[in-house]
């Protein structure tokens, strides 16, 4: 049976990820006069903590390429503002999850009053991205929040996670190599889909070697394992702290009405399996 903590994120990441997986949403960046997707993402992503550097959001987005994050930012910031990817995103995810899940608009307002509680609540102190968006969570629009709220606290959870990893002592390439070994991203893809070259690559498996993490084929050991797991138990750890404004009742009350909105989105088939957020099949 899964944590509470992880099933809040197992639960409120497929209502976020609708933002890369959506068609329309993954058009933001062009709808703008942005190239590609990735340009998009980059800008859409770190919008809420303004004008942004590419060091800094490298640092903070956690395992991107630094060149591939520089070939973008803070370069976008003389096309379009931060403000209007804000208002856009927000708005073409409500969109996306009003065609994904009858009865949105309702579910929103048993979903927006714990969601926000938990937001509230929880501690901005070494959660750079969730502090961006905390601040967002007011939009009018009952679905636009609800979308900005599943946000946040997935932005908690990834800054959470990025903490696991540098306290495990794995840097950005080997957390990918690690996930890529034991099956939680695609293993064909993610080294380009995160900007890393081939000798990076290699260089991170070698280092994962010494370490005894994978073995000469690159394949996981039993130790890789255990380090892998160590990692998303921190992570659960750290973002169990969301939790805390609520009764054990209403968190259990919360999961369970995320559910079927997740279970929806799923079952559109947006999203590949395995897939480069490591969101798995089952929620």
């Amino acid at each position: 049976m899964e944590s509470r903590p992880r099933t809040l994120w197992l639960r409120t990441e497929p209502l976020h990820a609708v933002i890369y997986f959506d068609e329309e949403c993954r058009g933001i960046g062009r709808s703008v006069g942005l190239k590609g997707f990735w340009m998009g993402y980059f800008a859409t992503r770190t919008a809420p903590m303004g004008r942004i550097g590419a060091e800094a959001a490298t640092a903070v987005l956690g395992v991107f390429a630094p060149g591939m994050v520089a070939r973008t930012l803070p370069d976008v910031w003389r096309l379009v503002t931060p403000e209007k990817l804000i208002d856009l995103r927000a708005r073409l995810a409500a969109r996306a999850l009003r065609r994904l899940v009858p009865g949105v608009d309702s579910l929103a307002g048993r979903l927006n009053p714990p969601l926000a509680a938990m937001v509230a609540d929880a501690s901005p102190l070494a959660r750079p991205l969730f502090t961006a968006n905390r601040s967002l969570c007011d939009r009018t629009d009952p679905v636009e929040n609800l979308w900005q709220l599943t946000t946040t606290l997935r932005e908690f959870r990834g800054d959470a996670h990025v903490t696991a990893l540098a306290d495990h002592g794995l840097d950005a390439p080997e957390a990918l190599v690690l996930a890529a070994a034991t099956d939680r991203v695609p293993r064909e893809g993610i080294r380009l889909d995160r900007g890393w070259t081939e000798a990076e690559w290699a260089d991170a498996q070698e280092r994962l070697r010494s370490r005894g993490l994978i073995d000469a084929e690159s394949g996981v050991t039993p130790r890789g394992h255990r380090e892998r797991e160590l990692v998303e138990d921190t992570t659960d750890r750290l973002a169990a702290r969301l939790l805390r404004p609520l009764a054990e009742s209403a968190v259990d009350e919360l999961l369970a009405a995320l559910e079927l909105p997740a279970r929806q989105v799923l079952g559109a088939q947006l999203l590949p399996f395995p897939n480069s957020i490591g969101l798995p099949r089952q929620v």
